[in-house]
């Protein structure tokens, strides 16, 4: 009974900081999320951007909402993305602070460059659809506007405000998410689940893999496509460089523990 009763206590201890670190990450949420509804106009501005520059200077950038309620809900949607954009800091410290005093100290080291990679990754690939594929994109798109003169009938892009926030959203979430190939693949390679040699034997697949991945997050311009599909192939490269690294650390540790004679 009282090895019941010891196995209860850490348990609730457990949950009790667990319970903690969720309060402390709902805050920092909810706090971000205030801040950033009161400056939800200009973030919406600055995602708006890429619109402005594919439609070149001096044009008169529109978007229009259908729905009566559509402008709020896309203010509340734009905060909230920045919401988690602002308190995620936060958030990642939570997690390590709970995850942290479960790990050796070799594991901690082996950790931490995968939890600062993250967000720097991240930020590169929404970085790259924000600045260069969504003009591209947008830019392609708009070559379907037609005067009339030929066709008799005028088309007229008009997007609405919801409708490019979900886009553009796409994009920086996929390309973000997409860039983290090389985490995900040190992983795995950490966990034994794959090795060097397993991904470069499989490079061709890897080559074919990522423009089936940029066929699906990207738009279907060709341009578009390739500008995710090279950077996932050379993401790739650089996972394989990576883990060779890794291996030779592991290997120059293992040489320096001491022989134990029976």
């Amino acid at each position: 009974m009282s090895e019941l009763d010891d196995s209860k206590a850490p348990l609730m201890e457990h949950l009790v900081e667990l319970r903690k670190r969720l309060l402390v990450s709902l805050v920092a949420l909810v706090v971000a999320f205030g801040i950033a509804f009161t400056q939800s106009k200009a973030i919406f501005a600055f995602l708006v951007q890429p619109l402005v520059r594919a439609e070149g200077p001096g044009a008169h950038t529109q978007l229009i909402f259908t729905k009566l309620y559509e402008a709020f809900f896309v203010q509340v949607k734009v905060a909230a993305f920045a919401a988690l954009v602002i308190a995620f800091p936060i958030i990642a410290n939570q997690i390590w602070a709970f995850v942290a005093p479960g790990l050796y100290k070799n594991e901690k080291r082996a950790f931490l460059p995968f939890l600062i990679m993250t967000p720097v990754l991240f930020t590169a690939g929404a970085a790259l659809a924000y600045y260069v594929v969504a003009p591209i994109s947008f830019r392609f798109f708009l070559k379907f506007n037609d005067n009339g003169a030929t066709t008799g009938f005028a088309q007229t892009a008009l997007p609405a405000m919801n409708d490019y926030l979900s886009l553009i959203m796409h994009f920086m979430a996929g390309f973000g998410i997409a860039f983290l190939l090389p985490v995900l693949l040190m992983l795995l390679e950490r966990a034994g689940i794959v090795t060097r040699t397993q991904l470069k034997a499989g490079r061709r697949y890897a080559i074919v893999g990522a423009f089936v991945v940029a066929a699906v997050l990207a738009p279907p311009d060709v341009v578009s496509q390739c500008l995710l599909a090279v950077p996932l192939i050379a993401l790739y490269e650089a996972s394989i460089i990576g883990i060779w690294f890794s291996e030779r650390k592991r290997a120059r540790d293992a040489a320096a523990l001491p022989v134990i004679v029976p």
